[in-house]
Order: structure tokens, then sequence, then C-alpha cells
């Protein structure tokens, strides 16, 4: 059996990968699938893992950055309805791994669920959220969770439980190779209560980061007691740009990238960011985006 028998109709090979990422930028996956269903996913990660060909799985790409010379193995998006779907069953919500942040954020509100409506306004899929453990305005996505349903490196199938759980800043003890879907337990509050502290958030936070439309990334985490955003704005390196990538004038944290920009541009400003941030405060930053 070849690498891609029966599996032609969900792989694509030589794909750009620039347009599945905010930053908008890096090159070519050899493969690229979108597999319709949990048997596909499995039969792709078991056949190309015996090759050993890597993999990565990619969300909406929001804090990801692919090299200029792309990756060299099978990208994996679960963008099929059966990883997408979310069901509300008493205070409990089922999502699918490729599920939109922003649905879960929405649909949470509409049932009365508090919690989620904190993350408003932040990119990305629920897998990748919870990968990071997403946090904003005091709340984190691993706070409601209470299984998640994974898939191995090996193409197997485990629940973890609450128990088996670990979430930190930025960090969580799901690190297989897929998130297919999780289980969240919420409190309530009436949902029109819900849906008017979402919106003073959401008008806060589009205030303070790049317009929607421009392709950005939040590049550092937060050290100690300050905020990533303080410490460039301590160290005065507001405004720096290399090549086609800038640092935004709403929020130093966010790297905004323009027309002809490079991944290399992105990491050449990381460094020198890292560097006057060190120099001027004697403070390691630590890069929360993505770098494959």
């Amino acid at each position: 059996m070849s690498l891609l028998e029966g599996l032609e109709h969900i792989v694509e090979e030589n794909t750009p990968l620039a347009p599945y990422t905010r930053l908008r930028l890096g090159g070519l996956a050899a493969y690229f699938a979108q597999p319709t269903n949990q048997s596909e996913l499995a039969e792709l990660i078991k056949r190309f893992s015996a090759h050993e060909i890597p993999i990565k799985l990619l969300g909406n790409g929001a804090n990801v950055l692919v090299p200029d010379e792309g990756f060299g193995g099978l990208v994996i998006r679960l963008s099929a309805p059966e990883f997408t779907e979310i069901k509300v069953i008493g205070k409990t919500m089922i999502a699918g791994g490729g599920v939109q942040l922003s649905h879960l954020v929405s649909t949470a509100v509409r049932e009365g669920f508090t919690g989620p409506e904190q993350l408003v306004g932040i990119p990305g899929t629920v897998g990748g959220a919870l990968h990071q453990n997403t946090s904003a305005h005091g709340g984190n996505i691993g706070a409601w969770v209470r299984q998640a349903t994974v898939l191995t490196g090996k193409g197997e199938v485990l629940v973890r439980q609450t128990e088996d759980l670990n979430f930190s800043y930025r960090q969580s003890s799901l690190n297989e190779l897929a998130i297919l879907s999780a289980e969240f337990e919420f409190e309530t509050e009436p949902a029109d209560v819900l849906l008017k502290r979402m919106q003073k958030l959401w008008i806060v936070r589009k205030s303070k980061q790049p317009m929607l439309d421009e392709s950005c990334a939040y590049v550092f985490k937060d050290h100690g007691g300050s905020t990533a955003t303080q410490l460039i704005e301590s160290a005065g390196v507001q405004g720096a740009r290399v090549g086609g990538v800038e640092i935004s004038d709403r929020d130093p944290n966010f790297f905004v990238v323009r027309e002809n920009a490079t991944s290399g541009d992105f990491l050449k400003l990381v460094e020198l960011v890292k560097a006057q941030v060190s120099d001027r405060l004697s403070i390691e930053l630590e890069l929360g985006v993505d770098v494959w």
C-alpha cells in the first residue's frame, strides 16, 4: 500500500500554509489533510507515523508561525462537521476540538453559562485553546473542563478525566497530538447579564489590539507580575520594525505583518525585542507563538 492509497480525497501535496494562519506567513506543507471523520484521522496518523513522517495539527492558526521553507511533513486541519459540533446538556457543553473559540463563547452566553464571555475576541479553536490554556480577564478555559477526548501520536483514542488534567498559565497537560472533543461544566447567570458583560469586554479588547483585518500575533508570555506589554514599553522598543513586520502601535506585544513580510522578518524582530528587554531590564522574555 502506498502512503496515500485510499486517502487521496482528503490529502493534498505541496499546499501553501500561509492562508491558514493569522500571520499569513510561511511556506508549503509537504502534505495537507482535512479528514472528514475520526476513522480517517486515526488512519492518517497511523500511516504517516509508520513512515516516520512528522505530523502537526493546525487549528485556525491564530498563534502559529510557519517557517519560510514550510513544513516537510503532514499538516492536519480538523474542519469537518464531526470535529466542529457543540452539544449542550444541562449545565454541560461538549465541544469538538475544531470548534471556533468564538462559537463556544457565543453559545455559552446564549445558554447562560458564565465564564467563557471573558474569552471574547480571542481567535483560535477549542483544541488550540486547551493546549495553551487560553486565558483573559482572570478566567481560563481549563477551569471549566471536566474531561477531554484525545488522539495520541500512535492513533489511540484516550479519555482524560479531571484528575488527569493540569492547567497553569498558558500551559496544559493536554499535550497529545489532537484534542478531539472536550466536556465543560459551567455555573449559570442570566443570559442578558452575560451578553452585556461580553459586549463591554469586547469593546475594551478591540480598543487595545490591532484591527481584526490585520495579520498579527500576540508574541510573548507575561513574566512574573508584569505583562509582556509593560516590559516591552519599559525597554523602549515601541515602533521597532524588521522588513515587513512591525510592533503594533496599539499594543507592543502584538507584531503586525505588512506586505512582503517573511517569517524570517518576524523571528528577527522577536530576537531584537528579546535582546532589548534582556539588556535593559535583565528579564528573558518567553515566546508565546508556536514556531514550527
